[in-house]
């Protein structure tokens, strides 16, 4: 694991494990990074850097911390990060089950976590991602994922939106992202990725919050896509195998 990744730098960094995790899967509020093009990555960074990526939200810490990132690593720390990230192998990480009621949860460590006592309530149009173990999610553990619920229907409705267009509504996503969404040249996976992270982005690039190199390209995909759609999408590429 190469320095930075493993520990950062002082006062001044963080390690990219400590967010990302040593796997490169990730966790809700973050990006997966196993297995992307070390080209993405790479560009991403670049991205941040420049102020071309942003949230929508200006107080998202995790993005916040991406730009001070990218303002801060070397180009030498910014391809050994890349390249220890594109070596690995992604893995099913996140259960995606379709479920009219969830867990109650709360918002902690810029995640959701289950609140206690435990109780339910109706999912709504939402989706309500949380660890499978929180102790050890907050241990870092890379071999515990997480469970994201989605609204009954969704997968159905995400499906049509993704391989078929739901004619003329966007554009057929294996286009770009490759045969079962796997991924094609420098262009990201998407399948088995966070719902959450893939809503985000989504609409990052409906608002111009996040621009970049492949915007332009993204920006007919998403402009007729209601919230709604961006869940059932999310729920649909997530639950395929990465």
């Amino acid at each position: 694991m190469p320095a930075v990744v493993a520990h950062g730098r002082a006062n001044e960094m963080y390690a990219c494990a400590y967010c990302h995790l040593p796997n490169g899967l990730g966790r809700p509020e973050n990006s997966s990074l196993a297995g992307l093009p070390a080209a993405y990555i790479i560009q991403q960074l670049a991205d941040f850097k420049s102020g071309a990526r942003k949230s929508s939200d200006p107080d998202f810490k995790p993005a916040f911390n991406m730009v001070s990132v990218g303002a801060k690593a070397t180009d030498p720390e910014v391809q050994a990060a890349a390249e220890y990230f594109s070596a690995m192998k992604p893995r099913p990480w996140i259960r995606v089950v379709e479920s009219k009621f969830v867990p109650k949860t709360h918002v902690a460590g810029w995640m959701l976590v289950v609140s206690t006592p435990h109780e339910t309530e109706s999912i709504g149009d939402r989706i309500i991602e949380t660890p499978e173990n929180l102790e050890r999610t907050e241990l870092r553990d890379d071999t515990s994922g997480f469970i994201a619920y989605v609204p009954p229907g969704s997968l159905k409705r995400g499906k049509t939106l993704v391989t078929t267009g739901a004619n003329g509504k966007t554009i057929i996503c294996s286009t770009c992202h490759g045969p079962n969404l796997r991924g094609l040249k420098n262009v990201p996976a998407l399948a088995g990725r966070s719902p959450s992270y893939i809503v985000r982005q989504l609409y990052d690039m409906q608002t111009g919050a996040r621009a970049g190199v492949n915007i332009p390209q993204m920006k007919p995909v998403v402009a007729n896509l209601s919230l709604f759609d961006l869940i059932d999408v999310a729920a649909y590429t997530s639950s395929l195998e990465p």
